[in-house]
């Protein structure tokens, strides 16, 4: 039997900003039987910086320890998790960074798209701007 520490485990996340999320996934699957853990006496610090309300202070929330048995199944669970906390989050929207984009939080060909979208936009609008400026100096003459 190969025995882990929950913060151990969080350390391995693709997404730290992500550890708060996992670990109530991880206590849900506990819960369910999909696995088994215990508790431990000792907490830990969650690597996730939490964000003050109103002022541009961050924070860390502290969780307690629990152990588990480090299974096949276990692994399993923990890669799909991994790469479904990974991926772009329900609700709220990942804010553009170079760390966003190596990470793979944001997808850099669409975001190449996107902006090409929008330059072509912008440049078609400047340009019947321009058209209908030239056609109305030319009434007035």
């Amino acid at each position: 039997m190969a025995y882990k520490k929950l913060s151990e485990q969080v350390m391995e996340l693709s997404n730290p900003q992500r550890s708060d999320t996992f670990v109530k996934m991880f206590q849900e699957a506990v819960r369910e039987g999909k696995f088994d853990a215990t508790y431990m006496p000792e907490r830990f610090t969650m690597p996730k910086q939490f964000n003050r309300r109103g002022s541009t202070e961050t924070y860390q929330r502290d969780t307690r320890e629990m152990l588990f048995d480090e299974t096949p199944d276990f692994t399993e669970w923990f890669e799909g998790v991994n790469r479904e906390l990974a991926a772009a989050r329900k609700g709220g929207t990942v804010k553009l960074s170079v760390e966003a984009i190596e990470s793979g939080l944001i997808n850099f060909e669409d975001m190449v798209a996107e902006t090409r979208r929008k330059m072509q936009a912008s440049y078609e609008k400047g340009q019947a701007l321009g058209k209908g400026r030239a056609k109305a100096t030319k009434k007035k003459k």
